[in-house]
């Protein structure tokens, strides 16, 4: 018979805790979903470490950049936060903190000794984890520690918990062996009653991590030195052991595992699959309260789909990501056996007609979804963010600028980002982590990452701010794609799928499916077109570098897509892209763009701000102001500018100053001259041009010389020039521009270079673009000088 294992003092609770129904204080507390605000600070206030102090011989390494959370961190509770607000309890314990460690060959067995402290969750190449040293594949990782169960669990099994742990995991309690695992993005747990014993309990955990030498999902990892250092350009340092929260909590033998919740719009109700396990005829029971007022119950089988009436949804946007609380029971007869809380949002997630043009839309409305490309990388934690408010604070500056979306970039984080995504109102597009590059996988490679992709998405597949699941990115590690497409669109029909970021890049094949086409153009925007059954997306562009003096990982290292060489020049070249986007891409049908990004990484110098979290680089307000116009235009948009075709106008100078200047070629270059009446018949015949139908986009226009039939105004190396068509796909591309509105007459921008405009300046005609660094992209009256007002013809 196995001992009892009331051994340890009850943790104690700075606030008590119902413990049938965690979110039920929060509703006592506070109405509405204002309680969801208080969720955080109460699930830090329900978690207990059990006894582990940390040797007084344990320090931090010196990280190599601090952010403003580097020093909050605690040595022995760090990350106390509940790690799974999805699915509550109120009884468990934090197992962070300082375990032993030691570092064996690959195939060595357990160490006699665990020479090394390392602090849990941060992986052994940070600073944080007061390790901070390279991990090869030849490496196996051990870690140890102690623990005593709270007396108060008496009678209930006992479930260790891993957030996350990468890669090949094996766990040992009191010395048996209880599980092993695979993965390094998913979430396991175990059993552990049966190895328990009275008093101190030992847990064991292995873990073996070859990076980019092993055939496993990696994203941008690779073993590299961990000190800064030059090189690396868009791969970093990897991430190796334990790097989400550790726990354990009683649970009853029949208990919830996850619930599945799934809103439906179209007749008012949630969806909910209560998952368990140790199942024998209970009946699942599951609420939905707004506040203090319950708004619908369902009862049925656990694992059956339950219907859950929410009459009137309050629905989850970005503007107002509303949460419902959520609790579920399982029950017998009239005993509640497991109670579990959790929280969800009402919205819908699909594509659909938009004038003609196939969009996404949330709650069957468009609204154009501009986000950044986030790689959850930290200088101190790596992997690992130092705090939960550092791991909120990247989120919160994608709201402060302006931004409705975030793609994850081939990484999955802890369930608490999910919560602070859903509870600040960000669309998530999440991208399963790749392969290596340039590697074809073998059999177990793909089996293993097709299980590790069903496990993500099961894992948070409740979170309403998830939108759109991008299975592979830029061709790496490639295979079926549009297989695996459609399998994850069957797995988790109610969101979209993009079968490969980056279809027009490196080698990549598209798979032809999904709910979306996705081009990444740097530093773009690029033109990007709708299907008949696909939306237009720009999965990245931008990537534009300034790098801050005492904010570099390796002073001098950092390199751009496209190097800006002041504060100055960066704003007027990023607003420049988001508002080509918004006169050019987004009327041709272009859904959502991913700018490049929102951080700095190691040598990655294009992010909005440093590494360090601790400059932004950007004027927040006015970068903020260009998202939101871009927003507006998707909901609200302007009529379509257009010009009279088939006959012949002059391009007037609108510049003050210069408004008797129009459009001429001399020589067969483009300038700007005075015409007036008295002007020569040569000159009045070289300002007037034909307005035909663009070559190269039949939506755009292109521009005929009078004098010279046949030859067109086009762009070449920068110069505007009049040249005679040779029939091919770029002279076509260049003699065509695009209409958008401008004070006072019209904006003509390059079709095949959106946001780059027909420019004069010292009366030589130029193609310009905001931020450029050319002599012809000054700054000064830029606006102006692309501004043209169509007059009647000088020479009819």
């Amino acid at each position: 018979m196995r001992p009892t294992y009331a051994l340890g003092p009850r943790p104690r609770r700075r606030d008590p805790v119902d413990p049938h129904f965690f979110p039920a204080l929060l509703t006592r507390l506070v109405p509405g979903v204002a309680l969801l605000t208080l969720l955080a600070s109460v699930l830090t206030a329900a978690g207990a470490t059990p006894v582990s102090a940390a040797p007084a011989a344990w320090t931090p390494k010196p990280a190599p950049m601090t952010t403003p959370w580097t020093d909050q961190v605690p040595v022995d509770k760090p990350l106390p936060e509940y790690p799974r607000p999805q699915l509550t309890r109120p009884d468990w314990a934090n197992l962070n903190g300082i375990w032993d460690f030691a570092v064996t060959s690959k195939d060595a067995g357990q160490p006699a000794q665990f020479t090394e402290q390392i602090r849990v969750p941060f992986v052994a190449e940070s600073a944080l984890s007061g390790v901070q040293r390279k991990i090869t594949e030849n490496d196996k990782l051990w870690y140890k520690r102690t623990f005593t169960v709270p007396a108060g669990w008496s009678g209930r099994r006992i479930q260790l918990n891993f957030g996350a742990s990468d890669w090949q995991s094996t766990v040992w309690v009191n010395g048996q062996r209880v599980g092993a695992h695979k993965g390094g993005y998913d979430a396991f747990s175990y059993d552990i009653t049966p190895q328990l014993v009275s008093g101190t309990n030992t847990i064991v955990v292995s873990v073996h991590d070859p990076t980019q030498t092993g055939g496993q999902a990696v994203g941008k990892q690779r073993v590299n030195d961990v000190q800064p250092h030059s090189g690396g350009g868009i791969f970093y340092t990897a991430a190796s052991g334990i790097w989400q929260t550790v726990w354990i909590e009683p649970v009853a033998p029949a208990h919830i595992t996850r619930l599945d919740m799934t809103p439906r719009l179209g007749d008012s109700t949630l969806r909910v699959k209560v998952q368990g396990t140790g199942l024998s005829g209970e009946t699942a029971k599951v609420t939905v309260s707004s506040g203090r007022t319950v708004v619908g119950t369902a009862t049925g089988q656990p694992g059956a789909e339950l219907t859950v009436p929410v009459p009137g949804p309050h629905l989850w946007t970005p503007d107002d990501p509303y949460l419902y609380d959520v609790k579920a029971e399982l029950t017998t007869g009239s005993t509640t056996v497991d109670t579990v809380g959790g929280y969800t949002g009402m919205r819908s997630v699909s594509t659909a007609k938009v004038d003609g043009v196939t969009r996404p839309v949330l709650n069957g409305k468009f609204v154009f979804q501009t986000g950044t490309l986030d790689q959850g990388y930290w200088p101190d934690g790596i992997y690992t963010a130092p705090t939960d408010a550092a791991l909120k604070s990247d989120l919160q500056a994608h709201k402060d600028l302006g931004f409705n979306m975030v793609r994850k970039h081939i990484k999955v984080e802890p369930q608490r980002w999910f919560y602070w995504a859903d509870r600040l109102g960000l669309m998530v597009w999440q991208d399963m982590p790749a392969m290596d590059t340039g590697k074809s996988p073998d059999s177990a490679a793909r089996t293993q990452w097709e299980s590790e992709y069903h496990a993500i998405i099961d894992q948070h597949r409740s979170s309403p701010a998830l939108v759109q699941w991008v299975n592979q990115n830029e061709g790496w590690g490639q295979y079926d794609q549009a297989r695996i497409a459609n399998e994850v669109k069957a797995y988790d029909p109610s969101r979209l799928v993009d079968n490969m970021s980056g279809v027009n890049c490196c080698g990549s094949v598209d798979g032809g499916n999904g709910d979306v086409i996705d081009h990444h153009n740097y530093v773009g925007p690029g033109v990007t077109a709708p299907t008949a059954t696909r939306a237009a997306v720009l999965g990245e562009f931008g990537g534009l570098g300034y790098r801050v003096p005492g904010h570099e990982w390796f002073p001098g290292g950092g390199f751009s897509y496209e190097d800006q060489p002041n504060t100055a020049t960066l704003n007027n070249r990023f607003v420049g892209l988001i508002e080509a986007i918004r006169l050019s891409q987004l009327p041709a049908g272009l859904s959502a763009s991913v700018y490049t990004e929102i951080t700095d990484v190691e040598n990655e110098a294009n992010g909005l701000l440093t590494y360090d979290r601790q400059v932004v680089k950007v004027d927040a307000a006015r970068v903020k102001a260009a998202n939101q116009a871009l927003i507006s235009a998707s909901q609200n948009p302007p009529p379509p500018v257009t010009l009279p075709t088939g006959g012949y106008k002059s391009l007037r100078v609108t510049t003050p100053g210069n408004t008797a200047k129009y459009l001429r070629h001399s020589d067969a270059l483009a300038y700007t001259a005075v015409v007036e009446s008295g002007s020569s018949a040569l000159l009045k015949n070289d300002a007037t041009w034909k307005i035909v139908a663009g070559l190269g986009n039949s939506s755009c226009y292109s521009f005929e010389s009078r004098n010279y039939p046949g030859e067109y105004l086009r762009h070449r190396d920068f110069r505007v020039r009049r040249d005679a068509n040779d029939g091919s796909a770029l002279f076509k591309a260049d003699a065509t521009w695009c209409a958008v509105a401008g004070t006072g007459g019209v904006r003509l921008a390059a079709s095949n270079f959106p946001g780059s405009y027909l420019r004069h300046i010292n009366s030589e005609v130029w193609l310009a673009t905001p931020g450029g660094s050319h002599t012809w992209d000054n700054p000064a009256t830029f606006t102006e000088d692309t501004t043209w007002s169509v007059e009647a013809p000088w020479a009819p």
